[in-house]
């Protein structure tokens, strides 16, 4: 996966966390929450993406 698609990706899924969870709770503050939540857990799993890469890459070139 590279970096515009999971850009797109994303930002697709902060919207729709934060307008079901607006929609649900009726409160901007929760969606603001929810939606900070979802971009760090988005962005912790694309740093574990991109080390699982690099140790894959470094494991083929030492064989």
């Amino acid at each position: 996966m590279n970096f515009p698609q999971f850009l797109v990706g994303m930002t697709t899924a902060s919207f729709v966390v934060a307008l079901s969870t607006f929609l649900a709770t009726g409160s901007i503050w929760k969606a603001l929450g929810w939606t900070v939540l979802t971009l760090i857990v988005s962005q912790v799993g694309y740093f574990l993406l991109v080390v699982q890469v690099i140790y894959r890459a470094g494991r083929k070139t030492h064989r």
